[in-house]
């Protein structure tokens, strides 16, 4: 039997629609979605590649546990129960900061960490570890202090923008925009509107820029000021909109007056015209910022945020249309928390809160493991994440692993850190389960897309979901579910849910275990814990959310989660399921005032200081490392660890160590050529890409590399680069700012 199925791609957090050609229960060709309303038929060749992913040599069929030096395989019964007795004996002697949980890494298992979150707590554990943690901790922290919340995020409204700047961020490689090449190209190519780049490199997006500032490597910090106190200088800043939506200007302000903008330019070796003129572009359009992780991890990550933050506000341009909107999301990226809280858990050994939306950075684990504190990491479940290759300083992951007393990886392959498990269990692939795409961030509208499984799963493989619903009953965290729930899960679902609510109100435990509920009534009735976990959300959706689906089409009533549910169940490319109201969007400000808080005193010393004399010495380099490494750099030929098989690439140099024809030649090196890069962290090998796009004394490294495949290692694993230790102030890692030196090999 063949037919075209719809589904997503799990590759990135746009997740793309897809149709995926079926015959006999085989994936054999992947096609973009044209019904798809918001990636509106445009697939990457990354997603294009999905089948790659979804049948990689070596699939893990049977759940696993280490036995000296192999693995043998287990039952699953066997497996969660020494599981359990493992984790409930740790508990019992060392207590719950012993325990700590990472997912996910993937952009298709999202229902996982709801089920791994949920046990986590309540087994007493706050230590959560994940991407975003990795990637975004000082973005996010910024945005609770000025914005009031840390999961809430500003989105370029790109079709009343006149102006789109992209700030570290390559969108024609990297989209985290739906569409991002045919929007940035679309910016480029339009007379009316003006595509502006800030990146040090002549990147694939800097190249169809209106403008290109091609900033010194580290020196955004100093150029975010330089815009500030440009601005001010001017009189150009928005009066009324400061008067009517900022607290605490008149506070910060002084920190940009009698600024010596001409010599910080220099600094940041730019020309002092074109950055005067993109601040009167700046306060005369419209304009959106997109930044990525060109700016949130390098040099100073947390003051650029904070700093563009500024920008942003004294242009009135946060929650103004044309400007950066905060969207209207299904389902917010984490949750809130406040290190001031006292309440909030931080690191025995770092001291380090988790201030990525409630995900510690995974930087500080190695440290949180290998020390002697009493209430020191012991054990870590892992699920749909690959540390080793995924998180800085490899290394010193390593080390760590090997000195847990339980490490349970849940993956579809033995991947470099499942082979240090105590425990291997096979997952369900991303197109095999049911699961969401929670975080395309779009506005006005709101879409979500439940992909669904379009093949069997292979042998023995459940969703990771699975294995927390059963380690929850074993460690009691699942109340008795009394049998009329059960038998009431079979027939109407708003029957169901009075019933649900009923019997809640009379069980205690039933609500901070209310995923393994459902799992165990509507999971095992539709074979599916996230169909039945996405169900429960519509019925307990927050009132933003309802009233943004009331715009959308959805009437209020006791009965819209469930015909929420039922949409998205009919419409299998996804659907808009909500509207926000953008005339109403600064009320999405959660300071106490409703206003954007511009003082953050932790960051006053830092700001204040900031200068040209200072920068132009902290900039220097060490004798024996002389160039910056780009640790990480994202293209069309990476996907992060899970496109394992190189097949995926074949005939394409993906994996290159690429600098400037100056510095090959400086240092005697050409094209092609097997080289040796140094950090403090240690060395790689890998072949010379001689680029024009690369700036002169900067080093670029893909990341998502270095997999063991059959045996063979295919290009640099770029985190035996990186330290752990080479961080943030609040964790995150400063992978593309890393002194390194270049030398031919061996």
């Amino acid at each position: 039997m063949t037919e075209w199925l719809k589904n997503a791609c799990v590759l990135c957090a746009q997740n793309c629609g897809l149709e995926v050609k079926v015959e006999d229960n085989r994936m054999v060709k992947v096609r973009p979605d044209k019904a798809n309303q918001r990636s509106k038929g445009y697939a990457c060749r990354k997603g294009l590649k999905v089948i790659y992913h979804q049948y990689p040599e070596g699939r893990l069929t049977e759940p696993l546990k280490r036995v000296g030096d192999t693995f043998e395989p287990i039952s699953w019964d066997q497996a969660i129960e020494e599981i359990a007795e493992k984790t409930k004996t740790l508990l019992d002697k060392h207590g719950p900061r012993s325990l700590a949980y990472m997912g996910t890494g993937a952009q298709g298992g999202h229902f996982e960490v709801g089920f791994g979150l949920t046990l986590l707590r309540a087994l007493g554990s706050q230590y959560y570890y994940s991407s975003a943690g990795q990637e975004f901790s000082g973005i996010f922290w910024v945005q609770g202090r000025m914005v009031g919340k840390q999961y809430i995020i500003n989105i370029p409204d790109e079709e009343n923008s006149e102006m789109l700047v992209a700030w570290g961020w390559n969108g024609m490689e990297s989209h985290q925009m739906p569409r991002a090449p045919k929007v940035l190209k679309a910016f480029s190519k339009d007379p009316d509107k003006l595509l502006v780049v800030v990146d040090p490199r002549k990147s694939e997006t800097a190249a169809i820029a209106d403008h290109h500032l091609a900033v010194r490597p580290g020196s955004d910090a100093l150029l975010l000021k330089t815009m500030i106190s440009m601005i001010l200088s001017e009189g150009w800043e928005k009066k009324e909109y400061i008067a009517n939506h900022v607290d605490n200007w008149e506070q910060i302000k002084p920190w940009f007056e009698n600024f010596d903008t001409r010599a910080a330019i220099a600094v940041c070796e730019l020309e002092y015209d074109d950055v005067f003129q993109l601040c009167q572009l700046m306060t005369t359009k419209k304009w959106g910022i997109h930044p990525d992780l060109g700016i949130f991890m390098g040099r100073n990550s947390t003051l650029n945020s904070y700093l563009m933050n500024i920008l942003s506000a004294i242009c009135g341009n946060i929650c103004t249309p044309g400007g950066n909107m905060i969207p209207g999301m299904m389902m917010p990226m984490g949750f809130h928390a406040d290190e001031r809280n006292p309440k909030t858990w931080r690191g025995v050994a770092t001291n380090l809160p988790p201030v990525a939306a409630g995900s510690f950075p995974p930087s500080i684990m190695p440290e949180e493991i290998l020390n002697d504190h009493p209430e020191r990491l012991r054990a870590v479940y892992v699920s749909s994440s690959n540390p080793l290759r995924a998180y800085p300083d490899t290394t010193a992951y390593e080390e760590a692993f090997s000195k847990l007393d339980l490490l349970v990886v849940t993956d579809i392959v033995m991947n470099e850190t499942a082979r240090l498990a105590h425990y291997v269990l096979p997952s369900t692939t991303y197109y095999e389960a049911w699961d969401g795409s929670f975080f395309p961030g779009t506005f006005p509208g709101v879409y979500f897309q439940m992909r669904r499984p379009v093949i069997k799963p292979t042998a023995q493989c459940r969703e990771t979901s699975y294995l927390y619903t059963r380690l929850a009953e074993k460690l009691g965290v699942v109340p008795d579910i009394p049998e009329e729930l059960v038998e009431a899960a079979k027939g109407d679902r708003l029957t169901f849910g009075m019933k649900l609510m009923e019997w809640a109100g009379k069980e205690p435990r039933a609500l901070s275990a209310m995923p393994f509920v459902l799992a165990k009534t509507l999971g095992e009735e539709w074979g599916s814990y996230h169909l039945a976990m996405l169900w429960g959300m519509m019925m307990t959706a927050p009132k933003a959310f309802r009233v943004n689906a009331a715009r959308a089409g959805f009437e209020t009533g006791p009965d819209q989660g469930d015909r929420i549910f039922q949409a998205i169940l009919d419409n299998p490319q996804g659907l808009w399921v909500g509207e926000v109201d953008p005339a109403e969007n600064m009320s999405g400000i959660k300071t106490p005032s409703g206003r954007i808080d511009v003082y953050i005193p932790e960051l006053e010393e830092q700001a204040r200081k900031l200068d040209a004399a200072s920068e132009e010495i902290d900039l220097q380099l060490p004798a024996d490392f002389p160039l910056i490494l780009n640790a990480g750099r994202h293209m069309k030929y990476n996907a992060n660890t899970l496109m394992r098989n190189p097949e995926w690439n074949a005939g394409k140099r993906a994996c290159t160590i690429d600098i400037s024809p100056d510095d090959a030649e400086s240092l005697g090196l050409s094209d092609g050529q097997q080289v040796k890069i140094t950090t403090e962290a240690g060395s790689e090998q890998g072949e010379l890409k001689v680029s024009n796009q690369v700036r002169q004394g900067t080093v670029l490294i893909p990341h998502g590399f270095g997999l063991d495949y059959n045996g063979e290692v295919y290009g640099v694993n770029v985190n035996r680069l990186t330290k752990n230790t080479h961080r943030d102030p609040l964790g995150t890692p400063l992978h593309r700012y890393v002194p390194c030196r270049l030398e031919a090999a061996g």
